[in-house]
C-alpha cells in the first residue's frame, strides 16, 4: 500500500500546466496568478491550454484510481491514494513544493471514486451558481458538501481521505475565496 501511496504523490507532482507552458516557452510560474494549475494556464496561453491543462490534471487522478481498481485494493487505500495524488499536484517537491490548486485533480479521483457522491457535488455546484453566479463560490459549497457527506452518509465513509483532500484545496483557495467573496457582497 506504501508503494501505491508513493506512486500516487508522484504521478500528482506531474503537473500538465509546466508541460504546457514549456512547449509555448512561457513560464506560468511568472504570469498572473503563478499557479500551475488550469485556470491560470487558460488565463495566459488560452482556452486550448485551459482544456488539456483541465484534462491533464483530471486525468492523473483517475489514473490513480485505476491502479486502485485494476489491484482491487480496498476502497480506503484507494481513496488515500487519491488524496497522495492531489497532494502531489498541490506540493510537487521537484518545483519547491509549488504546484496548482487541485480543482481538476479532484475532480477526476472524485469522479471515478464514486461518480454517486460526484453526481451530488456536482448538482450542488450547479445549484449555487445560478444563485451566486461565482465559479469559486459554488465550488466552496459543492466541495464542502463533499467533505461533509464522507462523514455523514455511511456508503460515503471511505471517501473520508478525500475529504481531507477537499480542506487542504480550500486552504489553497483561501485567497480566491476571499476575492470572490467581497465581488460579490461588497463591490456592486
Amino acid at each position: 500500500m506504501l508503494l501505491y501511496w508513493f506512486f500516487s504523490y508522484f504521478i500528482g507532482t506531474f503537473l500538465t500546466a509546466w508541460w504546457i507552458g514549456k512547449w509555448k516557452k512561457t513560464d506560468l510560474r511568472k504570469m498572473r496568478s503563478g499557479n500551475l494549475g488550469a485556470r491560470n494556464a487558460g488565463a495566459v496561453l488560452g482556452k486550448s491550454a485551459f482544456l488539456l491543462t483541465f484534462l491533464g490534471d483530471a486525468l492523473k487522478g483517475v489514473f490513480v484510481l485505476f491502479i486502485g481498481f485494476y489491484y482491487s485494493f480496498p476502497a480506503v487505500i484507494i481513496a488515500t491514494g487519491g488524496f497522495w495524488v492531489i497532494v502531489g499536484h498541490l506540493y510537487p517537491f521537484w518545483l519547491k513544493w509549488k504546484g496548482g490548486k487541485g480543482i481538476a485533480t479532484f475532480v477526476g479521483v472524485a469522479l471515478l471514486f464514486n461518480p454517486s457522491l460526484f453526481g451530488i457535488m456536482a448538482a450542488i455546484f450547479i445549484f449555487f451558481i445560478a444563485i451566486l453566479r461565482s465559479a469559486t463560490l459554488s465550488m466552496i459549497m459543492a466541495f464542502s458538501a463533499y467533505a461533509i457527506l464522507c462523514w455523514v452518509i455511511p456508503t460515503f465513509w471511505s471517501a473520508w481521505p478525500l475529504s481531507l483532500a477537499v480542506i487542504i484545496i480550500l486552504i489553497r483557495h483561501r485567497f480566491d475565496i476571499v476575492e470572490s467573496w467581497d465581488e460579490r457582497w461588497w463591490k456592486k
